[in-house]
C-alpha cells in the first residue's frame, strides 16, 4: 500500500487515493478539512528529494501557477517544501485528459477542435501576459471536464520569459511530438514556442494523427526540424481551407512566420468562426535547400546518450563542434579547381578553332515539341533554334503546354532556324459563378454552362444553410479561373441546419427545480433523476448531466440528471475496551469523541470484562478517549476513510477508593453508593 494513502498531511489534507503518476510526482485525491473541499495533492517522489534539478522544476511549477488566475488554468491552493516531503495542493479536476479523449474519438469535428483550441489559447494568452511560457503544451497536459471546459495543467518546465532565456542550459525539454523546432535545438524559447505546440494539437484533432511520427524520438525531432507537415486537406478534404491555413501558420518552422501571440491566433479563429469559407492567403517561400540539422541530431544518435523519457522528452545538444577540414585537403581542392579551368580553356580553344572552319549552319531534323511544356523547351540549351511563341485558348490542355508547332516534326531545317510554337493558355478565363444556396443539381448545371468539367462535391456542417444546398466553393465566387478541366472546383454542400439541434444547458450546481425548467425551455425533456449519496452539496443539487453540457441533441431528447441526496455516506467503527480484571466493583466509563462526550455508562468487570463501543462518522481520522472513574484509560484512533480503528495508548486503571480510605469505610461507601445508583465520590 502507498505510504501516504490514509495519512493526513500537516494535520489538514487527508490523502484518499492515487489518481495519477507522473515523471517526477504522484498525484492524490485528498480532502481539505479546513476549507472542506476535495483537492489534488501532488507529492514529489522520494527518489527526487535530493535532486536539485527536479526540486527546482517542482518549485517552478507552483511558482508559475500561483501567479495565474484563469478559468482555463488549474488553480494552486497551497505549497509545502520541507526536507522530507514536498507537495503542491491544486484544484481537483474531475475529468479526463485531452489525450484520452482523442484516443476514444480518434478524429473529432472541426467545430469541437476549435472549441477546445480557443480555450487553450485563452489560457496561454493569460499566462503569456504574466510572462510565463508553458513549453510543454500537449494533450496529456490538457484536462477536459464533463461540461467541456478545458484546464491547462503541468507548468513543471514553464519558464519566466522576463528572467530566463534558454531551456535548461540548451536542453530541449518537452514532448518531442509537440516540441517547437527552436526548442529542439535548444535556442531561445518564447510565447511562439507554445503557439507551435497548439498548432500540432490542432492538426492532430482535425486529422486524427500527428504531423510527424517515427520509430524513435530522435527521428521525430529531425522531422520537426526539417520536414513540412502534410497539408490537412490532403488527409481530410472536408476541413475548410481557412482552418488549414490557421493550423499551418501556427506550425511554421520559423517563429517569425508563426502567429506572434495567442491573441493574434484567436483573432483569426474568430474570423473563421464567423465565415468558415474565409481564406487568409498565408503563403510562404519554401527554400529548395533548407538548413539541415541532420548532423547535430545525428551526433546525438551516434553518442549513444539516452534522451530523457519520463513524461519529458528531450535531446542533448552535441558537446563538440564539427571539426574543421584540414589544410592539405583545402590545398588539393584549390589545385583541382585550377586544373579544371585549364582543361576548360583547352576545350573552348579547340571548339573555337573548329568553328572557324565551319562555313555555315548545319541541318538538323526537327523534334516533336507538341505536348511538352513551353518553358522546358526554350530553356533547353541543346536546341539551337529561335523560338517564336503564339498563345491559344484550349480547354483540353493545361496552360503552358505546346499544342502545335511550325515547321512540323521530322522536317530538316537549319540549326539556327525560327520555330513557331503555339502554347495553350489553359482555356478561356471566366468568372467563377456564385453557387451558394443552390442544390447539388443546380450547382452542377451552372458549372457545366460556364465550361467547367472538373469539380467535386464535399459535405460540410453549416449553422445557416439548409441541408443539401451549397455553402461555399473553392475557388470562391467572383474569382477569374480557367474553364474546362484545368481547374479543379470544390463545392461544399451543407449537411443540415445546426439549429435543428439544441445544446444541453449548463445546469450543474443548480437545484433540481431550476435544472428541470432550463432543460424544458431548451426544448429537451428530463430523463432519469439519480439520487447520489456522499456529496457535500445540498439536497437536490445537480451534480452532473448526461449527455454533457453543450452537446447538441434533437429536440425532445431526454437529459439524465444526477443530484445530491443530501446524505453523507456514514460508517460505523466498533472498538473493544478491555476492563481491569482485578476490579470487582462498579466503574463509571465515559467516552469522548474528538473531545465531546458521547458515552457515559456504569460497568463491572466482575460480570463482563469487555465493553464494546460504536462510533459513526463520514470521513477522516478521529480520536476517542475512554476514561474509567474520570481517569484516562484507553485512547483509540478511528479512520472513517478506511472504516478501521485501533488502540493507540493505554494507561492503568486508577481506583479512586485506594487513596487512603480504610477497606471497611470503602466497602460501606460502595454499598451505599450502589443502593443510591451513583458513583462513589459524586
Amino acid at each position: 500500500m502507498d505510504k501516504y494513502t490514509g495519512k493526513r498531511l500537516d494535520g489538514r489534507y487527508e490523502i484518499h487515493e492515487i489518481i495519477g503518476i507522473g515523471g517526477m510526482a504522484v498525484v492524490y485525491r485528498a480532502y481539505d478539512r479546513i476549507d472542506r473541499r476535495t483537492v489534488a495533492v501532488k507529492i514529489l517522489k522520494d527518489e527526487f528529494l535530493g535532486n536539485e534539478e527536479f526540486i527546482r522544476r517542482f518549485k517552478n511549477e507552483s511558482k508559475a501557477i500561483a501567479m495565474l488566475s484563469h478559468p482555463n488554468i488549474v488553480k494552486v491552493y497551497d505549497v509545502s517544501f520541507g526536507d522530507r516531503i514536498q507537495y503542491i495542493v491544486e484544484e481537483y479536476i474531475d475529468g479526463i485528459t485531452l489525450k484520452e479523449y482523442l484516443d476514444q474519438q480518434k478524429q473529432i469535428k472541426w467545430k469541437e477542435a476549435i472549441f477546445f483550441t480557443t480555450q487553450i489559447l485563452q489560457a496561454l494568452r493569460h499566462a503569456h501576459e504574466k510572462g510565463i511560457v508553458h513549453r510543454d503544451i500537449k494533450p496529456q497536459n490538457i484536462m477536459l471536464l464533463k461540461d467541456g471546459t478545458i484546464k491547462v495543467t503541468d507548468f513543471g518546465i514553464a519558464r519566466f520569459s522576463r528572467s530566463e532565456t534558454r531551456t535548461m542550459t540548451s536542453r530541449a525539454i518537452g514532448s518531442v511530438h509537440y516540441i517547437a523546432p527552436e526548442q529542439a535545438r535548444g535556442d531561445l524559447t518564447d510565447e511562439k514556442t507554445d503557439i507551435y505546440s497548439v498548432g500540432v494539437m490542432l492538426y492532430e484533432m482535425l486529422t486524427g494523427r500527428l504531423p510527424f511520427e517515427a520509430d524513435s524520438a530522435v527521428s521525430v525531432a529531425i522531422m520537426q526540424l526539417q520536414n513540412e507537415p502534410k497539408p490537412l486537406r490532403d488527409i481530410n478534404p472536408a476541413i475548410p481551407e481557412g482552418l488549414e491555413e490557421i493550423t499551418l501558420k501556427a506550425m511554421r518552422k520559423d517563429p517569425g512566420q508563426r502567429y506572434q501571440s495567442a491573441g493574434e491566433m484567436l483573432g483569426d479563429i474568430e474570423s473563421f468562426k464567423k465565415n468558415p469559407g474565409i481564406k487568409f492567403g498565408y503563403r510562404y517561400f519554401v527554400d529548395e535547400k533548407p538548413t539541415r540539422y541532420v548532423d547535430s541530431i545525428g551526433d546525438i544518435k551516434n553518442t549513444g546518450r539516452p534522451y530523457y523519457n519520463d513524461n519529458y522528452e528531450y535531446l542533448e545538444e552535441p558537446d563538440e563542434e564539427p571539426k574543421k577540414k584540414k589544410k592539405p585537403v583545402a590545398v588539393l581542392i584549390v589545385a583541382g579547381i585550377a586544373a579544371g579551368f585549364l582543361i576548360a580553356a583547352v576545350i573552348f580553344g579547340v571548339l573555337a578553332l573548329v568553328k572557324s572552319f565551319n562555313t555555315g549552319p548545319s541541318e538538323v531534323t526537327l523534334d516533336n515539341f507538341v505536348g511538352k511544356n513551353y518553358t522546358d523547351v526554350v530553356n533547353d540549351t541543346s536546341y539551337q533554334f529561335t523560338f517564336k511563341k503564339e498563345e491559344k485558348s484550349d480547354q483540353t490542355h493545361a496552360a503552358g503546354i505546346i499544342i502545335a508547332q511550325s515547321p512540323k516534326k521530322g522536317i530538316k531545317v537549319k540549326s539556327n532556324s525560327t520555330v513557331t510554337l503555339t502554347v495553350s493558355t489553359g482555356g478561356q478565363t471566366v468568372e467563377m459563378p456564385d453557387l451558394s444556396g443552390m442544390t447539388k443539381d443546380e450547382a452542377e448545371q451552372s458549372l457545366k454552362s460556364s465550361g467547367f468539367t472538373n469539380y467535386t462535391f464535399y459535405n460540410v456542417e453549416s449553422d445557416s444553410v439548409t441541408a443539401g444546398k451549397v455553402v461555399y466553393t473553392d475557388p470562391a465566387a467572383g474569382n477569374q479561373v480557367q474553364s474546362g478541366d484545368t481547374t479543379e472546383i470544390k463545392i461544399y454542400v451543407s449537411t443540415g441546419y445546426e439549429e435543428e439541434k439544441v445544446a444541453v444547458p449548463d445546469v450543474v450546481g443548480k437545484t433540481l427545480t431550476e435544472a428541470e425548467k432550463a432543460i424544458k425551455e431548451a426544448g429537451l425533456t428530463v430523463g432519469n433523476v439519480e439520487q447520489v449519496d456522499g456529496s457535500e452539496k445540498a439536497k437536490d443539487t445537480v451534480l452532473s448531466v448526461d449527455p454533457l453540457n453543450g452537446v447538441k441533441l434533437e429536440k425532445g431528447t431526454a437529459v439524465n440528471l444526477s443530484v445530491s441526496s443530501g446524505n453523507e455516506v456514514k460508517k460505523t467503527i466498533t472498538v473493544n475496551v478491555n476492563l481491569p480484571q482485578t476490579v470487582k466493583h462498579d466503574i463509571q466509563l465515559k467516552a469522548y469523541f474528538d473531545g465531546s462526550m458521547t458515552t457515559k455508562k456504569t460497568v463491572n468487570p466482575q460480570y463482563n470484562d469487555i465493553c464494546t463501543l460504536s462510533f459513526t462518522g463520514t470521513t477522516g481520522q478521529h480520536s476517542v478517549v475512554v476514561t474509567l472513574d474520570d481517569s484516562e484509560y484507553n485512547v483509540f484512533s478511528l479512520n472513517f476513510d478506511t472504516g478501521k480503528g485501533g488502540l493507540t495508548q493505554s494507561s492503568p486503571y486508577v481506583d479512586p477508593d485506594s487513596t487512603g480510605s480504610s477497606s471497611q469505610d470503602s466497602t460501606s461507601e460502595t454499598t451505599t453508593a450502589q443502593a443510591q445508583n451513583i458513583t462513589p465520590g459524586d
